[in-house]
């Protein structure tokens, strides 16, 4: 119980929260505008529209295109103040609350109309546990357990996104899945130029099944690699999306977001911006340590950086 404690409670340093923060909400405006805008045409569509049954266990209200109209320019002016003030970490419990549920209510109205995205799993959970971490400041050297608890519930969102997509692959479409023309498929309705020169290579497309299969498999080994090879597989798993993007025009937006700021040291951007011979928020001078209470540097993962003196910063 203790070894799973460290790891699912290790220190993580704040400025990842708040850098996580300013991304996650600036993201909403990109979705909700451009990514997958909700119009209003959306709730005058009757035939179409099925509600979620987690609408119907809430009791949710059937979209109207008023209902719409609030949802969406409630939640974008709410997630730019949000974004905002992540820096200072200033309301972002209660804002953080109040887009989390507008966005889940966004959501299930969109889904409610057919298409369920399951790229969209990480996100919401990022939304519903980043509000939860007090003192993320953007400049803030300190770690502590919440951030590692909120970025490790993210971790194993993105990580189940990939072993249960394998699991549905072989629920709904059996071994067939990889042995058969799916990628082919997939190119022949929607493929880039790119895509299209691949269908001179059925093999290659026939074998990419197979390897897209193991690596959602193996996905949750991700969550147990440390330093730089975590890195690495968290690369490769990037790399795996741009590839499809550019094979066959689907990329996971919200889930590639999610999977780069929750794994990666993103405090060290931080860091590498602060100005030279300035001041930073405790009032050292930029690249000097200042002592924190209770700060102590952090691997990827969130485990203490043995055998490091402090003075180097939050390691990741």
């Amino acid at each position: 119980m203790a070894a799973l404690a460290r790891w699912f409670f290790g220190p993580v340093p704040l400025t990842r929260v708040a850098v996580f923060r300013i991304a996650a909400y600036l993201f909403i405006p990109l979705d909700l505008l451009v990514l997958r805008p909700l119009g209003s045409h959306h709730a005058s569509a009757t035939a179409l529209y099925k509600p979620l049954i987690v609408a119907d266990l809430l009791h949710l209200p059937r979209p109207t295109p008023e209902l719409i109209a609030v949802v969406t320019w409630t939640l974008i002016p709410l997630a730019l103040a949000a974004a905002a003030l992540a820096p200072t970490g200033r309301w972002q419990r209660l804002l953080g609350a109040a887009i989390f549920l507008l966005y889940v209510e966004q959501l299930i109205i969109s889904f409610s109309f057919g298409k369920v995205d399951h790229d969209r799993i990480a996100y919401v959970v990022a939304l519903a546990v980043l509000p939860t971490v007090a003192g993320a400041r953007l400049r803030e050297r300190g770690s502590a357990e919440s951030a590692g608890w909120a970025l490790r519930c993210v971790q194993i969102a993105v990580v189940a996104t990939y072993f249960l997509s394998a699991f549905a692959k072989l629920r709904f479409g059996g071994v067939e899945w990889v042995n058969s023309a799916t990628l082919v498929r997939a190119v022949m309705r929607r493929g880039t130029g790119f895509g299209r020169l691949l269908l001179d290579y059925p093999w290659l497309l026939h074998w990419s099944q197979w390897g897209i299969m193991l690596m959602e498999l193996g996905s949750p080994v991700v969550l147990f690699l440390r330093g730089r090879w975590q890195r690495v597989a968290v690369g490769a798993l990037a790399g795996f999306h741009v590839v499809v993007y550019a094979t066959i025009s689907i990329m996971f937006w919200p889930h590639v977001l999610c999977l780069l700021l929750a794994f990666l040291p993103t405090e060290r951007l931080v860091s590498a911006a602060a100005p030279v011979g300035g001041q930073d928020a405790h009032g050292g001078a930029a690249g000097e340590a200042v002592p924190v209470a209770g700060y102590q540097p952090v691997d990827a993962v969130g485990q203490p950086a043995e055998g490091r003196d402090a003075q180097d910063g939050p390691q990741g």
